[in-house]
């Protein structure tokens, strides 16, 4: 079964960067929108970015001009580059990939904690 990984988490100081990837496990095919999630002890987890497969973005207002999502369409890698992080960012990220016939693939999940 195909599943997604996600890296580029970790430590970092207030106002720093990280950039996040994910990738699949294996091949899938069909893919046409690209997320990243967060989600917080004991609350909703919910859509920090989005990119569809011809290169449309959306950002939750609390990101914009500081997260940028990419991907590299032919091998399904999702990215997230992370400027100006604040200590609210502090979370797990997920990654999802979801396509054609209501498919999709979640990732376990990257913890980005932002403290000085």
């Amino acid at each position: 079964q195909v599943q997604l990984v996600e890296s580029g988490g970790g430590f970092v100081q207030p106002g720093g960067s990280l950039r996040l990837s994910c990738a699949a496990s294996g091949r899938i095919t069909g893919i046409s929108v690209f997320g990243w999630y967060r989600q917080a002890p004991g609350k909703q987890r919910d859509k920090v970015a989005s990119i569809t497969a011809g290169g449309s973005t959306n950002y939750a207002d609390y990101v914009k001009g500081r997260y940028t999502i990419s991907i590299d369409i032919r091998k399904n890698l999702l990215f997230r580059q992370m400027n100006g992080l604040k200590p609210e960012d502090t979370t797990v990220y997920s990654c999802k990939m979801a396509g054609v016939g209501g498919i999709s693939y979640w990732g376990r999940g990257t913890l980005v904690n932002v403290s000085s």
